[in-house]
């Protein structure tokens, strides 16, 4: 049975022509805005976030070559796509990009980020008091936003700051300025822990800002719990495991039953770790993984996904070709969705007897990898 080419996903955010190389995207209007004051700053030690492909980095590291740049990202595939880019242009020694569950330690004297309108809330709030906490008394902050009426982000800032430079453009965005002055005064708490349980057990899911359906069990994920059908000594695999409730889940179902549990942020990895450690589930290993090539082994005995929905499926194929790849032959593949009809078309190119089962507001699609 033929294979459809690997896909390479595409960042939600992003709209340009597929035959458009990663290394030319142009750098977002708000990002820009960041770039544009670097003539401002003269700090030593910088730490940042990106919008795009990490071009405020690049830039303030090449033009400022006596400063140690340091490049945060919350997804390896957009680090790994901004890796290829800023290095197609030549080696920056005072460079690094980062891909970690929080910002780096140690201190910094320039702190700038860049945000998008309606993004995460709650990951906007601890990335801010984190930049906070590693800024040096007298360091600046300085932050950009593509709403150019915002007034949101300058409320977060002032939460923090005494005072707080705000500079509208119109139709391009917001850019905020603003320096450290004085200690915290409260050092707020934004992980969240919620239980639910599976079939009379009790599984404890601690969650961050900016893992997926942070602060409760998504409903797709339930949905896939309540489908699936876990055997004594089974290999499964959880693709984009989020804090991990499904991997925990298939952990406990049967006995000797072995989890491997991927996702590209690592925030989500560390929660799923450490789930696995406070509900004593040591059957789960967490990977930090985008293209899912740790799990190309073709000995999995059944493949769970809740793929994302934004990236025009560019994501689920992704998930589809990993599940075929990871399978061993008649093994199984088992998706949740609330859009049945692009599995159902897509899926016969991998897989054989495609079943489709219905559940309140989703389906769940599954699968099987042909024999030889």
């Amino acid at each position: 049975m033929p294979r459809p080419a690997k896909p390479i996903p595409h960042d939600d955010e992003y709209c340009f022509d597929e035959d458009v190389p990663t290394a030319s995207l142009p750098v977002r209007p708000h990002e820009q805005l960041l770039i544009d004051v670097i003539p401002e700053l003269h700090a030593v030690r910088v730490l940042c976030t990106t919008a795009g492909r990490a071009q405020f980095a690049e830039t303030y590291a090449r033009t400022r070559p006596e400063a140690h740049v340091a490049c945060c990202f919350f997804d390896l595939y957009q680090k790994n796509q901004s890796a290829f880019q800023v290095f197609d242009h030549g080696p920056v020694e005072n460079l690094r990009l980062l891909c970690k569950p929080d910002l780096p330690e140690g201190e910094s004297d320039l702190v700038a980020f860049s945000f998008r309108k309606g993004g995460d809330a709650e990951l906007t709030r601890d990335l801010l008091q984190q930049g906070f906490q590693r800024l040096v008394d007298g360091g600046r902050m300085i932050a950009s936003t593509d709403n150019d009426e915002d007034q949101w982000l300058h409320e977060q800032m002032r939460d923090l700051f005494p005072k707080v430079t705000r500079r509208p453009y119109k139709k391009i965005g917001t850019l905020y300025l603003t320096t450290k002055t004085g200690p915290l005064k409260k050092v707020k708490r934004h992980d969240f822990e919620y239980a639910f349980r599976d079939q009379g057990r009790l599984i404890r899911v601690l969650s961050r800002p900016g893992v997926f359906s942070h602060r409760r069990i998504d409903l797709g994920a339930r949905t896939l719990i309540n489908a699936m059908e876990i055997r004594p000594r089974m290999k499964v695999l959880d693709m984009g495991c989020g804090a991990g409730p499904v991997a925990l889940a298939v952990a406990f179902r049967a006995e000797n039953v072995t989890v491997m549990a991927l996702d590209s942020n690592p925030r989500a990895v560390q929660c799923t770790e450490h789930n696995a450690e406070i509900n004593a589930a040591a059957n789960i290993t967490s990977i930090l993984d985008c293209e899912g090539s740790s799990a190309s082994t073709g000995d999995f005995d059944l493949v769970l996904a809740n793929p994302p929905y934004f990236s025009g499926y560019a994501i689920a194929e992704l998930f589809l070709d990993t599940a075929f790849r990871a399978l061993k032959p008649g093994g199984l593949v088992q998706v949740v969705t609330k859009t049945p009809n692009w599995f159902l078309e897509r899926m016969p190119l991998w897989f054989i007897h495609i079943n489709e089962t219905e559940a309140k507001d989703y389906r769940v699609i599954s699968g099987r990898k042909p024999r030889p």
